[in-house]
């Protein structure tokens, strides 16, 4: 009988984070397919399991693919990354694609989620967000990509090594602006720290950085509505009425033309002729 693919997730840092269904599934499949097998093995020391690992990673995921799926045939199997759930900047999504294809049951063990995690602490809007993972190294790459975003009004979460921090800290504050932001650092780790300022105070207060960073930073604000033109718009609806237009075609070509809404645009229309309100 064809085997199940779970997609675990794991801790990003504090082991006390691993689930119990997450623990039950590492102790009871034969084979766990693992980004780096030396971190998932002292994992499954401590959970005192002992399955057959596989490592699967972005170098090496095309000649795993196979003897995944040739022992998914027969049994189960789980994906781990270092930390999180697989797929979510880290390796794993092949796996998932090709075990679909194959119509492989795929189950979801859910655990930590760096994004999720530094969104709730980060005290910033997060209805809706916008995750860009790790940015290029290139600084012109990278810098493209925030001109990408930079319009988008829902906050942007990305992760960020420590050698690069001050660097990319620098490119938010000249393309996105001062906006508010969280920078996150060693999640639920002993020396977990949330920051919670600008891009040029972040600079400041990360001289130095160390560890593992997420950064959370605020979507663009609004813009105001433009002001109307207000006397071409009368002028127009003045121009419609003498034509003959009536009141519902008048107003609806009004919104139209100057893109405002179709009860503003009425008001405009009732303010031409105050003594005739259609």
């Amino acid at each position: 009988m064809p085997g199940t693919l779970y997609v675990v997730g794991t801790p990003i840092g504090n082991l006390e984070d691993l689930s119990p269904r997450a623990a039950r599934v590492l102790r009871q499949v034969p084979l766990v397919a693992a980004e780096d097998t030396r971190v998932a093995r002292r994992l499954l020391n401590r959970l005192d399991a002992h399955p057959r690992l596989i490592s699967f990673h972005e170098h090496n995921w095309r000649e795993r693919l196979e003897p995944i799926l040739q022992a998914l045939e027969e049994d189960d199997a789980a994906l781990v990354s270092d930390a999180g759930m697989p797929g979510v900047s880290d390796p794993g999504r092949e796996l998932v694609a090709a075990a679909a294809a194959k119509r492989v049951r795929i189950e979801s063990v859910p655990g930590p989620s760096a994004v999720t995690t530094a969104l709730a602490v980060s005290g910033l809007p997060a209805g809706a967000f916008t995750f860009l993972g790790f940015l290029p190294r290139r600084r012109s790459e990278r810098q493209a990509r925030l001109r990408e975003a930079a319009a988008s009004p829902f906050t942007l979460v990305l992760f960020e090594a420590p050698h690069r921090l001050r660097a990319i800290l620098e490119d938010i504050a000249a393309i996105l602006g001062d906006r508010p932001m969280a920078v996150c650092r060693e999640l639920t780790k002993l020396h977990e720290e949330v920051f919670r300022g600008t891009p040029s105070e972040a600079l400041e207060h990360f001289p130095t950085p160390r560890g593992e960073f997420v950064l959370v930073v605020a979507g663009a604000a609004p813009e105001a509505p433009p002001e109307d033109d207000a006397d071409s718009i009368r002028l127009f609806l003045l121009e419609r009425r003498a034509a003959g237009v009536g009141s519902r075609d008048a107003v609806a070509e009004a919104a139209r033309r100057f893109g405002i809404p179709r009860n503003r645009a009425y008001q405009y229309w009732l303010e031409t002729s105050p003594a005739d309100r259609e």
